[in-house]
């Protein structure tokens, strides 16, 4: 059912993505501190207009940062839902060095099952999910993304630049050789879906909506999102919407 949805949101997040571009260009973003002291931008409201006006003609609800405070009591009744990360890298975005993206994933039954993330000063989109396989949009070109696999001994490992915690560094130590590859965003879940890392784990905080969209992705690949004491796959739409510490890595 998802094949449906495709030509769609990948529209709504390039239009998304235009909004964001305009403001990313100008003097002013905006800027305002939330109550986490984490920023928001004119950006992330702009971009949440759309992608809300965008998909409204799917008759299915849409969960993000912007509409957190949905009562769990009526959202736990939602079978399948959007869920949207208007600006996922905010901070990136206001230091314009370009890693950030706009998120849109379809979580049925509890779990992603189809995502597009799109970069757009990088003009990059990814998309993909369940049954579909996974894809990339570069200047109009197509290409099928396919896991590879790393037939050297070097560990190519994603790390936040901004998260590079002692569980993160404990974890690293452990490879006795590893090359560190940071990115901001989602954009590092991409690079296990490009073959161009093995694996990202995640030992700091994360909403849902940072991850739903890349996670359905990585599905499309035959890949998933962890959490390393259960082994389980990352569960969405949860009473608190906070994830657990995850890991994903290249079959």
């Amino acid at each position: 059912m998802q094949e449906k949805y495709i030509n769609q949101v990948i529209a709504v997040a390039k239009a998304a993505g235009k909004a964001i571009l305009e403001i990313y260009n100008a003097d002013d973003f905006g800027i305002e501190i939330k109550a986490d002291e984490s920023p928001l931008t004119l950006a992330d409201k702009a971009a949440h207009r759309i992608i809300v006006e965008g998909l409204k003609d799917t008759r299915l609800p849409v969960l993000s940062e912007e509409g957190k405070l949905i009562d769990f009591s009526k959202r736990q009744k939602w079978r399948e839902f959007w869920m949207v990360d208007p600006v996922d890298g905010t901070k990136e975005f206001i230091k314009r060095n370009g890693e950030f993206t706009v998120n849109i994933a379809l979580i049925r039954d509890n779990k992603p099952v189809f995502g597009v993330v799109y970069a757009p000063v990088l003009d990059k989109l990814y998309y993909g999910g369940e049954g579909l396989g996974a894809f990339m949009i570069e200047k109009d070109k197509i290409t099928i993304l396919e896991t590879n696999k790393n037939t050297t001994n070097i560990v190519r490992i994603v790390a936040s630049r901004s998260h590079l915690n002692q569980d993160t560094q404990d974890f690293i130590d452990q490879f006795e050789t590893t090359e560190i590859i940071s990115m901001g965003s989602s954009l590092k879940f991409m690079l296990v879906a490009e073959g161009k890392a093995d694996i990202y784990p995640r030992f700091a905080p994360t909403m849902e909506w940072d991850t739903a969209a890349a996670h359905a992705i990585l599905v499309g690949l035959g890949i998933e999102v962890i959490e390393p004491k259960t082994k389980l796959p990352l569960h969405y739409n949860k009473l608190n919407l906070l994830n657990p510490y995850f890991m994903t890595w290249a079959q």
